[in-house]
């Protein structure tokens, strides 16, 4: 019986002729190979369109805070342009969150909670913490604090002011250097050599404030420093924000003693720093001082066994 008979064929089956490839029809293209990765855009290009991003908004910024005058020599001017610089360095990254699809918590900000336990936890240890350097310079008599010099309502107008001031510079100076910054780089070139590179840039452009020396930009690197330790701890930047801000308010304000070389009007004591600039910390202030690396040292010992690590990274 033939093949044709029995509907069978000895012969192999023909092979279909092949389809066009769909892969290869939507292959990326080269732009979008340079600029986007497996993960998003390129640690790179985004570290690099949010820093140009910052810097125009950040120098507008500033023009506009100083474009009038707005009394009280200079200190309102002052506080409008914290809130533009943070700004600056917020708006840029919720742009590039949109962009690369990622939740905005990923960058140390959560919204929930916002100013919550971290914070205020963060608050009481910048408190104690300032309180610790300055007590050995007290105790050597090289600090004395003189005599209360703000009374009723303009002791807490200016209590008041300096601290929305210096929650302004936490949120400002946190986020642009420990926020969307180090998130990215940490996608580059891994978490710590991030934290340094950041950490470092940090304590330089305190250089540029008026009495600021090189022990000073050392101690600000250091702290720095020691933030992205409390990010990498907790996952967030609250705590390091309310460190900051009522580190900066108890030095500043509080002690009235200078701050990274600035000594600002509206204190609540006049008080005298007298002796070696190793004890002092000199034009600097008390974060120029030795006592600084000291207390810093501590705390981050502290800190580190009180919030010890977790099995997943945050």
């Amino acid at each position: 019986m033939s093949d044709l008979e029995t509907g069978t064929s000895n012969s192999s089956p023909r092979p279909s002729p092949p389809t066009p490839s769909f892969a290869a029809a939507t292959a990326p293209s080269y732009v979008h190979t340079v600029f986007w990765g497996p993960d998003g855009l390129r640690a790179g290009w985004g570290f690099l369109f949010y820093l140009i991003a910052f810097l125009l908004l950040q120098r507008f910024a500033v023009q506009l805070a100083w474009a009038r005058d707005l009394g009280d020599s200079g200190l309102w001017s002052r506080m409008l342009e914290e809130f533009g610089s943070f700004l600056a360095g917020l708006l840029p990254a919720v742009v590039l969150a949109r962009v690369e699809r990622r939740p905005w918590g990923a960058y140390g900000l959560p919204l929930k909670p916002t100013f919550g336990r971290l914070f205020w936890i963060g608050a009481v240890w910048g408190f104690l913490a300032i309180s610790l350097l300055i007590f050995p310079i007290y105790e050597l008599h090289a600090f004395v604090p003189g005599h209360v010099v703000l009374r009723g309502t303009r002791l807490l107008r200016f209590a008041a002011f300096w601290a929305v001031f210096f929650l302004l510079v936490g949120l400002y100076e946190d986020f642009l250097f420990r926020g969307y910054s180090q998130f990215t780089l940490t996608r580059g070139i891994g978490f710590w050599p991030a934290a340094l590179a950041l950490s470092c840039l940090f304590g330089l452009i305190h250089r540029e404030n008026a009495g600021e020396s090189w022990s000073g930009v050392l101690m600000a690197a250091l702290i720095g420093l020691f933030f992205c330790f409390t990010l990498r701890r907790t996952g967030s930047l609250w705590f390091a924000i309310g460190f900051h801000a009522t580190w900066d308010w108890g030095e500043t304000f509080f002690y009235g003693v200078p701050d990274s070389g600035w000594v600002a009007p509206g204190r609540l004591l006049r008080p005298t720093l007298a002796g070696p600039n190793w004890v002092t910390g000199g034009s600097v202030g008390p974060e120029g001082s030795v006592f600084c690396l000291i207390v810093v040292a501590l705390t981050w010992i502290a800190f580190h066994r009180i919030f010890p690590p977790v099995k997943s990274a945050p």
